[in-house]
């Protein structure tokens, strides 16, 4: 019985948001999707004088339209330029 229990209470594992912004011309963003946070990534990006943001992402209540499909990859990095 309580192995019954422990299998219906699986959470889902944490997802973990990282910003890293560069201070220089490009003003670039690279925001990171992962489970587990690279601190020496992090430490390497900070000792260059950029700046990080780490957010979790469960805690925020998106609601997707229904009918789209959400990218489950454990990591996804995308670039974007800041105005």
């Amino acid at each position: 019985m309580l192995k019954n229990l422990t299998e219906a209470k699986k959470e889902k594992p944490k997802v973990f948001q990282v910003l890293l912004l560069n201070d220089d011309s490009t003003q670039e963003v690279e925001v990171r999707e992962t489970e587990q946070v690279d601190f020496l990534r992090v430490q390497r990006h900070l000792k260059y004088g950029g700046s990080v943001f780490i957010t979790s992402k469960n805690s925020q209540k998106l609601s997707f339209p229904k009918g789209k499909t959400v990218n489950e990859s454990n990591s996804t990095t995308r670039k974007v330029r800041a105005f």
